[in-house]
């Protein structure tokens, strides 16, 4: 078994957009409307609205391959990319996707600790998260790094407003 990352360009478009709606899909289908999950994945995961989010200079994407197959991947956002204004000591991770075939195989603690590298690279003094209240497996694998809450916010699936709980990670030197 190999893991590979890889920066993700515009080139990997068409890839982004079918893991994003796959993993999604297959993690949050089940507890959302159909109606208000095909109208979420269609405003979040459309090409021109990831293109805009590719291209925006305080986002990063990276795919992780498996065995050379699309596993997951990871979008993390700095400055005035953040969905929350943390300050510029801050790093947002905002998606670590993983494809349910390949959860339990330390890919989420891999993409995590690129995040954690890039962070400290920069001289992030945190690291924040937003996930959902009822994303049980997430909360408990964000606690388990270290995370703690430190607040809350609205997530729109469609028009049902939902809660995401805030998790931040203070950095040490």
């Amino acid at each position: 078994m190999t893991v590979k990352l890889k920066s993700c360009t515009l080139e990997d478009l068409e890839t982004l957009q079918e893991i994003s709606i796959g993993t999604f899909d297959e993690t949050f289908r089940a507890q959302n409307s159909p109606e208000n999950m095909s109208a979420y994945l269609e405003k979040a995961f459309n090409l021109e609205q990831l293109e805009s989010e590719l291209s925006y200079p305080s986002s990063q994407f990276f795919l992780v391959y498996y065995d050379d197959e699309v596993a997951g991947y990871l979008k993390l956002n700095t400055n005035d990319a953040q969905s929350e204004e943390m300050g510029n000591d801050a790093l947002e991770i905002e998606r670590i996707y993983v494809k349910n075939k390949f959860q339990k195989l330390g890919l989420g603690k891999y993409l995590f600790n690129m995040a954690m590298e890039i962070a400290m690279d920069s001289g992030k003094k945190k690291i924040w998260l937003g996930v959902w209240e009822k994303n049980e497996n997430a909360i408990a694998f964000y606690k388990k790094l270290g995370f703690v809450q430190t607040g809350e916010h609205s997530f729109f699936m469609g028009d049902e407003e939902q809660t995401d709980l805030i998790m931040t990670m203070t950095l040490h030197d």
